[in-house]
């Protein structure tokens, strides 16, 4: 099976373990010779930056990675302009897969990757594809795809809800300020931000730091208040005076109190429709 111009159908591999990039390589010359495997990537962030140039057809992804999981990169990539390829999840962790596989909106395969379903999902894979070429629509529904993300990021960070009651969030935050350990009353954030290393707390008054990444930070978080606009900040709703769009359609967040302007990376450009 090759696209419309006859160039053949083209694969991102992305796996922080080499040989399970080669056991899956190895595996796709057997069910799908056809199928070119155009690059491969060891995290999500490297996954993120060949999708984006390679624009192949089908990403692989698996789920656990480190800094960027393979969930938060297939967030980035089905926000990426024109795309219009499938998503495949492998993962070792069977909860995200059923909960992928019901929706019906990315197909998965569990670790070890075995011979027989592999050939089922290419089999599914070129089916969507093919469909797709012939009625010349874009990729599955994103407002779809968006929701089934999110619940997936929902299930890995382990949110859940105390039986009969509400779920309980952050009240209080412990941050490092210079030699100083603060306590910072969560409702003072105006927003997170994390860099490879560290998470900037940061409030009116200053800047403190904590080691809790934004994976790991947001369901924590009270979601009425707190916002994910890029995948290395999160905005308290209460400190934002406006969103605006530059001159290349990006949407900026503009906060009371607060010089600092902060981005919306595309795929959390829906929050602010009206923007």
């Amino acid at each position: 099976m090759s696209t419309a111009n006859g160039t053949p159908l083209r694969a991102l591999i992305a796996d922080d373990e080499r040989l399970l990039r080669e056991q899956l390589k190895t595996r796709l010359a057997a069910a799908w010779p056809e199928l070119q495997i155009a690059g491969e990537a060891r995290d999500g962030m490297e996954a993120l930056a060949q999708a984006e140039a390679l624009q192949p057809d089908v990403v692989f992804l698996d789920i656990r990675m480190p800094g960027m999981t393979g969930i938060e990169a297939a967030r980035e990539i089905v926000a990426l302009p024109g795309w219009k390829g499938e998503i495949v999840f492998v993962t070792a962790y069977d909860e995200y897969a059923i909960a992928a596989f019901e929706q019906g909106a990315l197909d998965y395969l569990l670790k070890p990757v075995e011979a027989a379903r592999l050939a089922q999902t290419a089999q599914r894979l070129k089916d969507r594809l093919a469909a797709r070429r012939s009625t010349g629509s874009s990729a599955a529904d994103e407002a779809a795809l968006d929701s089934l993300l999110e619940r997936l990021m929902k299930l890995q960070h382990g949110i859940s809800q105390p039986a009969g009651g509400a779920a309980t969030y952050m009240q209080w935050i412990q941050a490092a300020a210079g030699s100083t350990t603060r306590l910072i009353a969560v409702p003072e954030v105006l927003f997170f931000r994390s860099d490879e290393k560290y998470t900037r707390v940061q409030t009116r008054q200053q800047e403190a730091f904590i080691r809790t990444p934004i994976r790991d930070l947001l369901p924590q978080l009270d979601p009425q208040q707190f916002w994910q606009i890029h995948r290395s900040t999160i905005v308290n709703l209460a400190a934002v005076a406006s969103v605006t769009r530059d001159d290349t359609g990006r949407q900026r967040v503009h906060l009371h109190g607060h010089p600092e302007v902060l981005e919306v990376s595309r795929s959390f450009a829906h929050l602010f429709r009206g923007a």
